[in-house]
């Protein structure tokens, strides 16, 4: 896990950034995502994350792979998942999964607050029960009619930089 200053604050640039585009356009720029795994392999290379090239692809690759099935399943968009994993060239592996727990709570979380601002608290939390009883009703979820989308990136920020600073 990274301890290092440059490393803490660059994540926080590109992941503030990441979520104030986010919340204003409901993209992540690829030019973003890029420059952010461009980054972490940088000083993986360089030694100043204090990751090995390895550790950082290792990171990289831990993070596709646990946003895809989200992404596959309807629930994050490509964006979140690049951003992600890009991530994980800072952190690494280790990072990378704490990260994903964080980020999953500080989502439970925003999910919860989007629903009571959009007055469909009670029909989410009636239609996550049923989603998790019978995963098939997952089309329920992505219909246009639903209104359940919302920036993730945000989610991403929080849980990530939890996870950096060791909380």
């Amino acid at each position: 896990m990274p301890s290092n200053a440059f490393v803490i604050a660059t994540l926080a640039a590109g992941l503030g950034g990441s979520a104030i585009i986010d919340l204003r356009t409901r993209r992540i720029p690829n030019a973003l995502t890029m420059s952010l795994a461009a980054t972490g392999m940088l000083c993986a290379a360089t030694g100043i994350s204090g990751l090995s090239l390895g550790a950082a692809l290792g990171g990289f690759t831990l993070g596709l792979v646990m946003m895809l099935p989200g992404h596959l399943l309807g629930g994050t968009g490509a964006g979140d998942v690049k951003l992600f994993a890009a991530i994980g060239t800072l952190i690494g592996p280790a990072g990378i999964a704490t990260a994903f727990l964080y980020t999953a709570i500080a989502g439970g979380g925003l999910a919860l607050i989007v629903a009571a601002r959009r007055r469909r608290l009670a029909h989410t939390i009636t239609g996550a029960a049923r989603l998790a009883a019978r995963a098939t009703d997952a089309a329920e979820i992505e219909h246009p009619r639903a209104n359940n989308r919302f920036a993730y990136a945000p989610a991403i920020a929080v849980g990530t930089l939890l996870a950096a600073i060791g909380l």
